[in-house]
């Protein structure tokens, strides 16, 4: 395609690509090109992506070809697409699938890596981190692999630049049939989206070999708790369900007992309350990672071993821990199904998730559902909220990693807080933050309840039933609000400070009121940052993911008093 004074995108040669906001094509242009590459900065009129061998992969697993991806930057591109970004796209492409993983034998057997050329293994069978893991040479492309290294050394070719395409399939857990019912308990009938559908139907793939594992990407408020059901419909064997909390343990035990046909005693919790297996069982990754001290062994880590499990379903993989990770590579003869809002991890290790748990298999764009009205249409809106004059001597002073802090608790976020309120009488609202001395503050200006860490399970789950039921407008919550808490009529968040610039966490928090509103009413979505100070600088950072996913901020700047 000629290209245009309308087109969108600048394609560098160091493999960057930049969007010109305002231009006519440009959300054409964002749409073909966020499947594939990275999104690193956001500012007002122009925003970098990087193409990255992850972002590619992952779009490979999905279905996407190298051509695809070359023919939307060509298509949305200003001037001529550089031919060594071409061939780079192209390269990378290739290399998802030129290492294959297939079991010798029976299961139970050992395993085969086989290259798609003799370089390929040539270079392997000398790479520092790789070599290790390869058993016995059959032939000049094939080796042979021990199945306790397969999690291991898919880690290692991930780093090597050659990503395994698993074929080696999965033993079987203990039979477990699991349907969903025609009516929910309550009476309303009950309807599974086709998005959700198809997204069990990519990660199971009809039981092939080439299915089974991978990750399912859709914002919270679009039902991925629904995904994880119809998988273990699909799998219909004992399952393994890893979550973050207490509060999604429970939430777990509801959703499956009110629309599936498993009954009460099915459903086992392995918690700090109580520690049983079942069928289906319940547990979190605190427990999973706890231990009595730093030189001791993570003794909860044996529930992977409790039971032979047919699937572990990892809700909020992005939030996966290290011991986890270690166990999980371990485990690749079982499926495994990651459901998340966001690949996007602070610490890095997407690459690991995208070994050991599986690549992306299913992801929508967060507008396209909400155009459907699948989550309920949402405006996010930056305050910029002035500090006094003594405060802002006190930040001018203070040492760089106090600064944040400081910024971060400005007592004139207070009185913007209220405003924010007073502009929405009717509204369900949210208000959530870091610092548990500013929430304590708020939530007795608010004379609003407060939940944090330390509350108990009994006491949240109460709160949270008054709020469903309208008894309570307004909550105050720690960053325990993060994550998988069910408050569907929640329309209004307010962050009142966060953790530095976690792009994930800025997706939760919006996700908490995502959920479509029996009335249609539009979400909003408000992020009190310190204006003028590290605070503002991070919440550009912070905003990356959402900005991916087609939202915009509007910026408010309030007169100094």
């Amino acid at each position: 395609m000629t290209s245009s004074a309308d087109d969108a995108l600048i394609v560098q040669s160091d493999g960057s690509v930049l969007l010109e906001v305002h231009a006519p094509r440009a959300e054409s242009a964002r749409e073909a090109l966020a499947p594939f590459a990275e999104l690193v900065k956001s500012p007002e009129h122009v925003h970098t992506y990087r193409l990255t061998p992850l972002s590619i992969w992952n779009a490979r697993s999905a279905g996407l070809s190298g051509a695809t991806m070359v023919a939307a930057l060509r298509e949305h591109a200003k001037y001529p697409v550089p031919d060594n970004v071409v061939t780079e796209v192209g390269e990378l492409a290739a290399r998802y699938g030129r290492v294959v993983l297939t079991r010798d034998g029976d299961p139970g057997d050992g395993l085969v890596l086989t290259c798609l050329d003799q370089p390929t293994a040539e270079r392997l069978f000398r790479d520092r981190a790789t070599a290790p893991c390869l058993g016995d040479r059959i032939d000049a492309t094939r080796f042979r692999v021990s199945p306790a290294l397969r999690g291991t050394l898919k880690q290692a070719l991930v780093v090597a630049g050659f990503p395994a395409e698993d074929l080696a399939g999965y033993v079987s857990g203990q039979e477990m049939p699991v349907a969903f019912r025609g009516r929910c308990l309550s009476g309303a009938l009950l309807s599974v989206r086709d998005y959700q559908r198809e997204a069990a139907e990519a990660f199971y793939l009809a039981g092939s070999e080439r299915g089974g594992s991978g990750v399912i990407v859709l914002p919270c408020g679009a039902g991925k708790t629904i995904v994880g059901m119809a998988a273990m419909a699909a799998v219909g064997q004992t399952t393994l369900v890893l979550t973050t909390s207490l509060t999604s343990v429970k939430q777990w035990r509801r959703e499956l007992l009110d629309k599936t046909t498993l009954e009460n005693d099915a459903i086992a919790e392995y918690t700090g309350e109580s520690k049983t297996t079942g069928p289906v069982t319940l547990s979190t990754y605190q427990v999973l990672t706890w231990r009595p001290d730093r030189e001791s062994d993570f003794p909860h880590l044996s529930l992977f071993a409790a039971r032979s499990w047919g699937l572990i379903i990892y809700d909020e993989v992005h939030l996966l821990p290290a011991p986890v990770f270690r166990v999980t590579a371990e485990l690749q003869a079982r499926r495994r199904l990651g459901l998340t809002a966001t690949l996007v991890r602070e610490d890095g290790r997407e690459g690991d998730v995208f070994a050991l748990i599986g690549p992306k298999r299913y992801d929508v764009p967060w507008r396209d559902l909400e155009q459907r009205a699948w989550i309920a249409t949402a405006v996010c809106t930056e305050v910029r909220v002035p500090m006094s004059q003594d405060r802002r001597m006190e930040y001018a002073l203070a040492e760089r990693r106090t600064q944040f802090r400081i910024a971060a608790e400005n007592p004139e976020k207070t009185g913007h807080v209220r405003a924010i309120l007073r502009r929405f009488p009717e509204s369900r609202a949210l208000v959530i933050g870091e610092y548990l001395t500013q929430l304590e503050a708020l939530a007795k200006q608010l004379r609003a309840p407060l939940v944090t860490g330390k509350t108990p399970q009994s006491e949240r789950e109460a709160l949270y039933d008054r709020f469903r039921r309208g008894e309570l407008r307004q909550l105050v919550l720690s960053k325990v609000g993060n994550f998988a808490i069910d408050l569907p009529d929640a329309d209004v968040l307010i962050q009142v400070s966060g953790m530095f610039g976690s792009r994930q966490e800025e997706a939760q928090r919006l996700g908490r009121i995502l959920r479509p509103k029996a009335d249609g009413r539009t979400a909003h979505f408000f992020s009190l940052v310190s204006r003028d100070t590290r605070e503002e600088e991070l919440a550009h950072h912070r905003q990356l993911f959402l900005t991916e996913q087609g939202y915009s901020y509007k910026i408010e700047i309030p007169p100094e008093a």
